[in-house]
Formats: structure tokens, C-alpha cells, sequence
């Protein structure tokens, strides 16, 4: 595990401008059992490209949307061992990656970014590629 006051302030990029923190796998289960409307969640990592593109871009795309989640949260990857397990097991058949995000309607899964598909692109073209993703699943 990553020392929390290193990676407080990678969490605080999320947790700023909205993130409900899922630490446990009861949190996850909990959220996304009966909830209705959609919840964005986000895999946080300590790795370069959540830093330099996943992160950057997820609020990008949350201040230029005019279609939001109704809920964020986030779990983090190498921290929050049970919930980010739970989420994996959730999410299958994707294999594990970190960062990734993930965006459920009702409940269900309906759109999931992969590690494959942030490393190499620049925080807006993360952001642009969410914006289109939260126009049509959260209006």
C-alpha cells in the first residue's frame, strides 16, 4: 500500500470537485445495488498517465459536460484494496487495469475505459471522449 500522505493529494484531484470515496467493498456494493440514476467511477492510480491525462481529463470533461453523472466516486487503485476488488469483480470481463473509469446506468455497466485507452492521449482527448460519453448515457 501507498503512503496516504502521498497519495492525498491524487485522491484530493478527484475528491475536490465532487468524488465520494469508495474504500470498501461494502461502499461499492452498496452505491451501485439499487441506485438509480448513473454513477462515474474512476480508478485512481499513482502511475504518470492518471496523473498527466485520466485525472486532468475527468475534470475537464466534468467542466465542459452539460450532461453529468448523477454520482462520482472513486475508488484507489493499490489503497483501497477491498472496494477497488469488488469494483474489478463488478466490471468483469474487463481484466484489471488502473486508472480506468467506468460509467453505470441504473446499476448497470454501460461504458468503460481501460489503462489502453488513456496511455498515449492527452488529458482532452480523455476529456472530449467523456463528454460524448456523459451526452448521451446522463441526459
Amino acid at each position: 500500500m501507498y503512503p496516504e500522505d502521498l497519495i492525498a493529494p491524487m485522491r484530493a484531484e478527484l475528491t475536490d470537485v465532487g468524488f465520494q470515496e469508495f474504500r470498501t467493498d461494502e461502499d461499492v456494493v452498496s452505491h451501485l445495488k439499487d441506485h438509480k440514476g448513473t454513477t462515474f467511477v474512476v480508478v485512481n492510480s499513482v502511475c504518470g498517465c492518471a496523473a498527466g491525462a485520466a485525472r486532468p481529463g475527468v475534470r475537464y470533461a466534468l467542466d465542459k459536460s452539460s450532461a453529468k453523472p448523477t454520482s462520482l466516486a472513486t475508488v484507489f487503485a493499490g489503497n483501497d484494496v477491498s472496494a477497488v476488488s469488488k469494483f474489478r469483480e463488478i466490471v468483469l470481463p474487463y481484466p484489471p487495469s488502473s486508472p480506468a473509469m467506468a460509467l453505470f446506468k441504473d446499476g448497470e455497466l454501460v461504458h468503460f475505459i481501460e489503462r489502453h485507452h488513456i496511455e498515449g492521449r492527452n488529458a482532452q482527448m480523455i476529456g472530449d471522449h467523456l463528454v460524448e460519453v456523459f451526452e448521451h448515457f446522463c441526459k
